[in-house]
């Protein structure tokens, strides 16, 4: 499985989140070439600030999979990750994050993010991580864009 097809079934289950009324992101975890788990943000379904697609996938990953190590795991993510979910997925042992927008453009989308690229905070932390960014890069930024068409709230 390429980084490209993984991405779209990312986006695949974003856009079923937008749909549910939940924020734009998705995520997906693939090991030896197979997609293990893939979820969306679910921060307004379960009043649940640490539900991002990126957290979420990992703990279904970890089920699926029966361990928390996820060591050999690549995590797809439609937005560059946040640092809650850059230290769970360094926490979980993924190999490698690769992500499609930006988190400057979720920013831009009204997100409130803290402006700290991934590799620079995985330098910072030390982090062996390898980060992949902007795979597919303007579709993942488009999602932003069907969200708030949809008109599923404001960003948070």
């Amino acid at each position: 499985m390429t980084d490209e097809d993984a991405m779209k079934h990312a986006i695949a289950v974003c856009r079923e989140g937008i749909r549910r009324g939940q924020s734009p992101f998705g995520a997906a975890i693939v090991k030896e070439g197979l997609i293990v788990a893939a979820t969306h943000n679910t921060v307004r379904s379960h009043n649940d600030p640490t539900a991002h697609a990126e957290v979420n996938v990992l703990r279904a990953a970890s089920r699926v999979l029966a361990t928390f190590d996820l060591t050999g795991c690549t995590l797809y993510t439609t937005c560059e990750p946040c640092p809650m979910c850059l230290a769970a997925s360094h926490w979980a042992h993924v190999d490698r994050v690769v992500f499609g927008a930006a988190i400057s453009d979720a920013d831009r989308a009204g997100f409130r993010e803290m402006p700290v690229p991934a590799d620079e905070l995985a330098a910072m932390g030390k982090c062996e991580l390898k980060l992949t960014g902007k795979v597919l890069r303007d579709e993942c930024s488009r999602l932003f864009h069907e969200w708030k068409a949809a008109g599923n709230g404001t960003p948070y």
